[in-house]
């Protein structure tokens, strides 16, 4: 099995509530790389302090969310100048980070209307460029209603569709198979028909969000297969909620790579 696969320090080793001490235990468990959601509660100092610490590769940041109920700022008019300070920042921790990608959030809205198409082609196109000038890869993500209730971008034709107008090889899809089962399902057909946009893929079962070994909807074994004949070979975040220990809750992916090091 040759598919890449890094532990998400948001969702995982919640034994720990902070962030710097899941790097060490990431490495423990047999992790070489990791990927988290907004780093920007800690210092960045002591973030990668904690990285270099662990020995481990950063694969993937987010932009920053704003406050508890927001959730980006991309797809909302009036807060262009906000959205260009998160990418700043996310850009000053990707750096320090050596991180290659970051995610870049649309924001809540309720009632999409050409205003929030239009703000959210301008911004994306702005942070696109942004990105060039560093070799980073901007990623957006559809997220299904029921973990992100009125997120702007919920529809991978959307997506797609943001994708070939803006059409910079600095702006990819994130495609996580939790969403895209609850979004449109035919998982098949639809990550054979994606997987050209994709940039980097994260997972959880559905519908509790645990390990993909654990009772759901999708046979992740099958999954697996199709990625490796698919040739994808981009990073797999591993964004699920452990379901008790997490290190003992790899025992899947030990499985899966015949390996305590991944």
């Amino acid at each position: 099995m040759n598919l890449k696969f890094c532990a998400n320090l948001s969702f995982m080793y919640q034994e720990v509530g902070n962030l710097v001490e899941r790097y060490s235990l990431a490495a423990k468990s047999g992790f070489s790389s990791v990927e988290c959601a907004f780093p920007y509660s800690d210092p960045l100092e002591k973030v990668v302090q904690a990285k270099t610490d662990a020995n481990v590769l950063q694969i993937l940041i987010n932009a920053p969310r704003g406050e508890a109920n927001e959730l980006g700022f991309a797809a909302i008019p009036g807060m262009e100048d906000r959205f260009r300070s998160s990418i700043e920042l996310a850009m000053s921790y990707a750096i320090a980070l050596n991180c290659s990608k970051i995610h870049v959030m649309a924001g809540i809205v309720i009632q999409p209307s050409e205003a929030n198409h239009k703000a959210y082609e301008k911004n994306l196109s702005y942070a696109a460029k942004i990105f060039e000038t560093k070799g980073i890869i901007g990623l957006i993500e559809p997220i299904n209603k029921h973990s992100a209730p009125g997120y702007y971008l919920n529809s991978y034709e959307r997506a797609v569709d943001v994708l070939n107008k803006i059409n910079s090889p600095n702006l990819k899809l994130q495609l996580d198979i939790f969403h895209l089962q609850q979004i449109k399902g035919d998982l098949t057909n639809n990550i054979k028909s994606l997987l050209p946009h994709v940039r980097h893929i994260q997972l959880a079962q559905v519908p509790k969000r645990n390990e993909p070994n654990t009772p759901g909807e999708i046979d992740y074994n099958y999954i697996f297969q199709l990625l490796e004949e698919l040739n994808y070979s981009e990073w797999i975040g591993l964004e699920y909620n452990p379901k008790d220990d997490t290190d003992k809750g790899l025992s899947w992916l030990r499985n899966l790579k015949g390996s305590d090091k991944f």
